[in-house]
Formats: C-alpha cells, sequence, structure tokens
C-alpha cells in the first residue's frame, strides 16, 4: 500500500466524484479508479458505495478515512520535520580536529562563543595528519580545521596559499614519563649515546614530529633517543607513556591533570618544550553560508586559555 493511495481516497471521500477526484490528484480517472480498487483490494472490504450520487462512503469506508487522515497527516508532519533536520545539517560546519584538541579544547571553545548549534566536531578527522586536513579542506569534506601548528620552520612541504587562518591560541609539546618510585622520571632527557631514552614518537610524518625534529636540531645539546612506537593520536602516546614504556612528547593540556596528580611528571625542563600555535584554518573561496558571519565572530579571539 502506497501513502499516495490514502491521499486519493481522502480526495475522493471530499469530492464524492471519481472524475473531479482524478483532477485533483492530476492523473486520469481510469488509473485512480484502480488505485481505489487495489486500496480495497487491499483492506478486503468495500469502501465506496458506487450505487449511490454523490458517491458515499460505506461504514468501513469511513472508519478508514479517519486512519487516512491520522496516517497521512503524521507523514506530513514527519516530512516537514526531515527537511529541517536536512536543512539545519547543510547549515551546519564541519570542524576536523585532532583527538587532543577535540577532548581539550574544542568543547570549552564551542560554548565560549555559542557555536555549538552551528559547528559540529568532524570525528572521521581524529586520525588525520596535518596533509590530511589540508586534503579535506580543498575537497569539502570539512569546512574548518582546527589544528597545532609550529612557531619555527618544519621540514614539512605544505601547501596552504589556498587557505585562511586565525591563530585562537598557544600550546607546547612537553616531554613526560611515568615517574619511578621516588617520583623522579623513569626516562630523562636527554640520554646518553650509550643509554638512548625510549621515545613513544609521533608518526614521522606528520607536523608534531617535524616540530619536535625541528626544535631538538635548534638546541645546542645533542638528545640521544630510540624510538619504541609511533601514533598519530597524542591520546594513544600518553597511554603507553603511562604505562611506562617510554618518554613522550604531549601536549601540555593534554596532561595537565596527569601531572597534576603525579600519574606523569615532567621528562625534562622547559628548555625541551616545543611551542606550538593552535590556527583555524578555512578555505579563501568556501561557500558555506555560515563561514563569513563566523569568522567575523572569531577575528582576534585569542581565548583558547593556557
Amino acid at each position: 500500500m502506497e501513502i499516495r493511495w490514502l491521499e486519493d481516497f481522502i480526495v475522493l471521500a471530499r469530492e464524492r466524484h471519481f472524475s473531479r477526484a482524478a483532477d485533483a490528484q492530476n492523473v486520469t480517472q481510469p488509473t485512480f479508479s484502480r488505485r481505489i480498487k487495489l486500496l480495497e483490494e487491499e483492506m478486503g472490504t468495500t469502501l465506496i458505495n458506487r450505487q449511490t450520487l454523490p458517491l458515499s462512503l460505506t461504514p468501513a469506508g469511513e472508519e478508514f478515512l479517519a486512519l487516512c487522515e491520522q496516517i497521512t497527516e503524521r507523514v506530513r508532519l514527519t516530512r516537514d520535520r526531515l527537511q529541517s533536520i536536512a536543512a539545519d545539517e547543510a547549515r551546519r560546519i564541519l570542524l576536523a580536529a585532532p583527538q587532543s584538541l577535540l577532548s581539550n579544547v574544542v568543547p570549552g571553545w564551542l560554548e565560549r562563543h555559542d557555536l555549538a548549534h552551528c559547528v559540529s566536531p568532524y570525528l572521521r578527522a581524529t586520525s588525520w595528519l596535518i596533509g590530511d586536513y589540508l586534503h579535506g579542506l580543498e575537497r569539502g569534506e570539512c569546512d574548518l580545521a582546527l589544528c597545532y601548528w609550529p612557531r619555527g620552520r618544519i621540514a614539512l612541504d605544505l601547501d596552504v596559499s589556498e587557505l585562511t587562518f586565525l591563530t585562537l591560541g598557544e600550546e607546547q609539546l612537553v616531554p613526560v614519563s611515568a615517574p619511578d618510585g621516588t617520583g623522579r622520571p623513569r626516562f630523562a632527557l636527554p640520554g646518553t649515546r650509550r643509554q638512548p631514552q625510549p621515545l613513544i614518537a609521533f608518526h614521522p610524518r606528520g607536523l608534531m614530529a617535524a616540530a619536535l625534529e625541528a626544535h631538538l636540531h635548534r638546541q645546542p645539546e645533542p638528545v640521544y633517543l630510540t624510538t619504541l612506537n609511533e601514533s598519530v593520536q597524542a591520546t594513544n602516546i600518553r597511554e603507553l607513556v603511562t604505562q611506562g614504556y617510554g618518554l613522550g612528547w604531549i601536549p601540555q593540556r593534554s596532561v595537565r591533570t596527569a601531572m597534576q596528580n603525579g600519574e606523569l611528571v615532567r621528562a625534562g625542563d622547559a628548555r625541551w618544550d616545543v611551542p606550538l600555535d593552535i590556527r583555524l584554518y578555512a578555505r579563501r573561496d568556501s561557500r558555506h553560508p555560515g563561514l563569513p558571519g563566523l569568522w567575523q565572530q572569531l577575528e582576534g579571539a585569542n581565548d583558547l586559555g593556557s
């Protein structure tokens, strides 16, 4: 049974005439009559008294009419609601960001700027490398990309000429280790040639790894590390470091609580910290209708906190 059959029956009950009802439904009379006949066969009873002029409904038809009106009204209301939801989704701005930013920065940032109603985190992007974020913007897969960005020069070849960005705040990668029995780091920088320190590292093709490498090269004192594991996500690195497998550089916001409660400790002093900016990227030629107003609202809003 099709919804249009129910709509046909409602119109026939109103018009009490097959030809006028067929015209109202924009179909031929034979087609309309066939639909009504199929409807009666489906219900297993006669719904129209064809012996009267004008046509009338049988008692079963009267009962069925009430049901048709209820069903079609619910379908109409549901259709309107779904269209409204689809329109809202089309207007929503998709924000791609690594998991550490989604967990420690994005919720408060959305709340401060009252953006939760129009900006949605794009969860497929949590394991992307930096190039994936830029390509996601180019493909229109996401509308915004919130990324860490080193303050110094890095070796990655990234083309951002088609993008614009806002610097929303600052962050730093801090070296951390699980503590030993005395509360000191189990693994500490800089290590030695004979005893390099085990490193839980970022993915070698990622921006974080490039930023760390560039920072270490700028230090006058060499560092000796041996990589045990590589990961895109800072949360995975933190987990392995917490379990005592090695040291790792992690965004400070992601380890602040663990350091306060002594679960993690610094593996080196501040000279080993890697300064980062937190940037929000968008395409210069984005056609999303909500982006210009959002961009204007956020300009100059360096308010992510420390």
